[in-house]
């Protein structure tokens, strides 16, 4: 396994013919992460190529602390020598950014994913349970198909299966979930299949405990809730990763995702109630639940992920006033009082 620490510089330039060009720089191995070791391994490869820092009208890493902090973050470091050297995140990182925060700061969520990563655990780290999981689908698809209760056509009712998704590759945990919810009743067969067959007295009394906390009305519910908020922040994820869209379409965008998730919150309580697959054994006993799982589940998560959006994606009066220095359209997007506030 390949353990060194490695930084990774890419370039965005405009040339003489106006031309916007992106280049691969290099790679360079670094001891550790420190923002200072990484802003002196940038100067190294910009002198290397004969490249100064002042001329740096942009920068744009990951999330991380020692990227962005404000006194000694490396984003401060080079601002300090190049006052230019604007710093706007990549959106698409910042988008996954938001949602690995609501995982890892609501607890009950973080439950949920810790649930779903041992499924995929259990079932992907297996090729023999990966082939019962496709069989046992497949049967079930031929049924309802023969009962006419599923839509044929072109790209549906396509083979399936569970792999576990990066901690941050969360476009992927969409269609994980999807996955899931589309085979749910073959994944609990799998895993009593587990149970039954394994002659490990400890993987079966763990998969035991498993089967049962997959089939509670709170998995199921935080399965569909996740699904939803996942399901619009994935259209914004496809398009921010679009090499060809502009920074004011991509604010437009941010923002069209928060009204959606707005209209979650107030009108979608009901339709989450009406999802139809897959079904908990046990539900809900009482008003005192559903209570919970509105008021502490449904809007809190919605709300985080909104508060979130707002919060990362704060720079967007910055990034509007920059735009009205487009040259499409005879300068269409000029505004005065914009480029005043820009100055």
């Amino acid at each position: 396994m390949f353990t060194k620490k490695q930084l990774a510089i890419a370039l965005r330039y405009v040339d003489k013919l106006e031309h916007v060009n992106e280049r691969f720089l290099g790679i360079t191995h670094v001891n550790n992460t420190a923002a200072v070791t990484l802003k002196s391994a940038i100067e190294e490869v910009f002198n290397k190529h004969s490249l100064n820092i002042s001329r740096l009208r942009g920068q744009s890493y990951d999330g991380a602390s020692n990227m962005r902090d404000e006194l000694n973050g490396l984003k401060t470091l080079i601002l300090k020598d190049n006052l230019s050297a604007y710093y706007v995140l990549c959106f698409a990182h910042q988008l996954q950014l938001t949602l690995v925060a609501i995982a890892k700061n609501h607890i009950q969520i973080a439950t949920f994913y810790n649930l779903v990563a041992k499924v995929f655990n259990i079932i992907g780290a297996s090729c023999k349970c990966c082939d019962i999981l496709r069989e046992k689908h497949s049967a079930k698809v031929i049924e309802v198909l023969k009962n006419n209760d599923i839509s044929t056509g072109r790209c549906l009712n396509q083979e399936m299966s569970l792999k576990r998704p990066g901690d941050t590759h969360w476009s992927f945990h969409y269609g994980e979930l999807i996955n899931l919810i589309n085979m749910f009743s073959s994944v609990i067969d799998v895993i009593d299949t587990i149970i039954e067959d394994s002659l490990d007295y400890d993987q079966r009394a763990e998969t035991d405990i498993l089967i049962g906390l997959l089939q509670i009305f709170e998995f199921v519910f935080n399965l569909h809730l996740m699904k939803g908020v996942l399901g619009i922040s994935n259209e914004l994820s496809q398009a921010l990763q679009r090499k060809d869209q502009d920074i004011v379409n991509a604010m437009k965008l941010v923002d069209i995702s928060k009204q959606r998730l707005q209209v979650m919150r107030d009108h979608g309580w009901n339709s989450l109630l009406e999802e139809d697959q897959p079904r908990p054994r046990r539900k809900a006993r009482n008003m005192k639940s559903s209570h919970h799982y509105q008021m502490e589940l449904f809007y809190i998560v919605i709300d985080m992920q909104l508060q979130e959006l707002n919060s990362r994606f704060e720079n967007s009066e910055l990034l509007f006033c920059v735009a009205c220095l487009n040259l499409d359209n005879l300068f269409s997007a000029f505004n005065k009082e914009k480029l005043i506030r820009l100055a």
